[in-house]
């Protein structure tokens, strides 16, 4: 089992290399750089003339680095996560990444976790459900529900939840992940609850949509594993329901599901990221796209690629899970 995780690992190190070029190059495709934020700043700010705005500018992206060819940069930006573990300088906060990771990134993966473990276990419930109840109203409501939730963009369902905060509740502190008096309080349990009282309607929306399509492959692998024959034997042999259930069809049709997870927990994160730019929450959702609209382009490179590191975590988290659950993928 080593082995296998330390060969995993090694694969993943090439695709993580594609996937940084690649996020690198995308963020580099519109016209500009940061330099044209800075004569912008210095033109509308404080008045100074277009040329010496321009020269402004020029001097920055001397200082930076964002004067050197495109694949200079890269290398450079490479070299210092690889050597030193500095993924650079973000231009429009003026701090290191890594203080950013460090501030954003665990919590949008607490929240992004929450969602995925809320989605799988409901999910895998009511399909559970649903296949036991084939053709009945309850199948047919749980197949309803799973639709919507699976063809409803989570945008829109973000719309309307914060629509509803808002302007039916009256919610107050909707963009935030803590009430004033907890922002800079230690951590505590009524500062954990806090926060759930805060991120609940994120966890909502993309819990259901994950929920729905967990659904879906549960039910059709709990159907598909009621018909093969050592079912029909644990029948005839004078089990109960439930313990056929429970001992024959759930184990096995739980396989799928958990290879499923791989490409689940990336689309979690995704979904958590859609809710939190609705929401407005300090996670790495709406730093990402501030961060686009303005080429702050060592922020955008650096949280597409960890958060492209969750989908190769994701799939050998799956893999490992499928392992320990079915010992004929141990002996192979």
């Amino acid at each position: 089992m080593l082995s296998y995780i330390l060969k995993r690992c090694a694969a993943a190190i090439p695709l993580l290399a594609v996937l940084s070029f690649i996020s690198f190059t995308l963020i580099q495709l519109p016209p500009g750089d940061y330099g044209d934020q800075i004569k912008n700043y210095a033109i509308t700010l404080s008045g100074m003339s277009e040329a010496d705005a321009e020269i402004l500018a020029q001097d920055y992206r001397v200082r930076h680095g964002l004067d050197k060819p495109f694949h200079t940069q890269y290398l450079n930006w490479m070299k210092g996560i690889l050597t030193e573990g500095d993924f650079g300088f973000s231009f429009n906060s003026n701090k290191p990444i890594s203080e950013l990771v460090a501030d954003r990134l665990p919590m949008t993966l607490f929240i992004a976790l929450l969602c995925h473990l809320g989605a799988t276990l409901f999910g895998a419930a009511l399909g559970i459900v649903a296949a036991r109840k084939q053709y009945t109203w309850i199948d047919n409501l749980t197949t309803l529900f799973a639709f919507i939730g699976m063809t409803t963009p989570r945008f829109v369902l973000s719309l309307i939840m914060l629509y509803w905060l808002v302007f039916i509740v009256g919610s107050s502190h909707v963009a935030a992940l803590f009430s004033p008096e907890f922002a800079l309080a230690p951590w505590s349990f009524a500062k954990f609850v806090n926060l759930m009282q805060h991120i609940w309607p994120v966890l909502l929306v993309a819990i259901y949509g994950g929920m729905a399509q967990n659904l879906r492959v549960m039910r059709s692998n709990v159907l598909d594993v009621m018909q093969a024959q050592y079912v029909e034997t644990a029948k005839a042999k004078g089990l109960s329901s439930r313990r056929v259930l429970f001992k024959h069809i759930v184990p096995n049709a739980l396989h799928p599901l958990i290879m499923y997870q791989g490409v689940a927990l990336p689309y979690m994160i995704a979904g958590e990221l859609e809710v939190a730019i609705v929401f407005s929450l300090p996670t790495v959702g709406p730093l990402i796209v501030e961060s686009m609209a303005i080429q702050d382009i060592y922020v955008v490179s650096t949280f597409m690629m960890l958060l492209a590191a969750t989908l190769v975590i994701g799939n050998l988290l799956a893999d490992l899970l499928l392992a320990a659950l079915d010992p004929r993928i141990r002996l192979a």
